[in-house]
């Protein structure tokens, strides 16, 4: 889609939104292209994304610290 300056000034919001689904987004000047609005690739978090890739036991973090462990902790070693 092509715009001009004032199109794209009036519905930037609008505009925004296509370039994030993959539109081309071209602002013109009269009829020759100046700009274009290109979406960021966003990185999604995806939860699960090591299970089962990671193998071994790792610490138990809700078993009791031991004493040598606890002195430790609170800094009393």
């Amino acid at each position: 889609m092509q715009v001009t300056f004032h199109s794209a000034k009036t519905n930037l919001s609008k505009l925004i939104e296509a370039a994030k689904v993959g539109e081309e987004v071209v602002i013109a000047k009269g009829k020759t292209p100046v700009a274009g609005i290109v979406a960021i690739p966003q990185n999604k978090f995806t939860i699960g994304l090591l299970k089962d890739k990671i193998t071994g036991d790792g610490p138990d973090f809700f078993e009791p610290m031991g004493e040598d462990e606890l002195a430790l902790w609170e800094g009393e070693a």
